[in-house]
């Protein structure tokens, strides 16, 4: 059987394995800012410059477009999805309402091992911040806040999570890099803290302020005013 063969067989384990690294690789580059909104991207730049067929560059766009991260604009076009008035009010609402519900239902399966790797993570943040480096604080600041809600094991609310914040990334990249680290404000020391505490009131307050914070820099540098509260 030829690659070619291997590659239209949709249980092939090659094929699922590069599905799934070109998925992450785009998911990455999305959630880091790597693509900027309105850019064009095509289906057959993207696979050159990753080393691998289009196939797998169509299927992970086609998932990402479900999600709402990516828009099509012709068939064999697509781009960061834009950021509107109402898409950003949606945003902030449904963040608002889903990640403190989820970091809470993480605090019941929480343990030293997971506080850990918080703490490392949040070590990392730090250095990002303090090295000035936004993709790495862009990264480690989506690994930060996926290592908390996947401990939640909800799986249906981790989804809808996902979707609303590949929309909203590539947005907080670009504040990031207008404004540098020094103007983030790191709100998970409290959240760590309430996590050690059992202390649900404080989590659910230092998981919302963290969305404020984030979300108000996308709202007043883009839109001209801060989230609504």
């Amino acid at each position: 059987m030829s690659h070619h063969d291997l590659n239209r067989d949709e249980d092939s384990p090659d094929r699922k394995i590069a599905y799934e690294t070109v998925y992450k690789s785009l998911y990455d580059s999305i959630i880091t800012g790597r693509f900027k909104p309105g850019k064009p991207l095509t289906i057959r730049g993207l696979a050159e410059e990753m080393n691998v067929s289009p196939m797998p560059v169509r299927e992970s766009i086609r998932h990402l477009v479900a999600l709402g991260a990516l828009e099509m604009q012709t068939t064999r076009r697509v781009a960061v999805s834009e950021m509107t008035e109402e898409r950003y009010r949606e945003i902030v609402k449904v963040r608002i309402l889903l990640e403190p519900e989820i970091s809470v239902r993480a605090m019941a399966h929480c343990n030293n091992a997971l506080i850990n790797k918080l703490k490392h993570i949040d070590n990392e943040i730090e250095s990002a911040l303090d090295k000035g480096d936004a993709d790495c604080y862009s990264l480690k600041n989506w690994e930060f806040h996926f290592t908390l809600y996947r401990a939640a094991n909800c799986p249906i609310m981790l989804r809808l999570i996902e979707s609303i914040w590949l929309q909203f990334g590539p947005f907080m990249r670009i504040i990031v890099g207008r404004l540098g680290t020094s103007y983030m404000v790191d709100q998970h020391i409290n959240a760590i803290t309430a996590l050690k505490n059992k202390d649900e009131k404080a989590l659910r307050e230092a998981i919302r302020q963290d969305i404020y914070d984030g979300m108000d820099r996308i709202g007043e540098k883009l839109l001209g005013h801060a989230s609504p509260k």
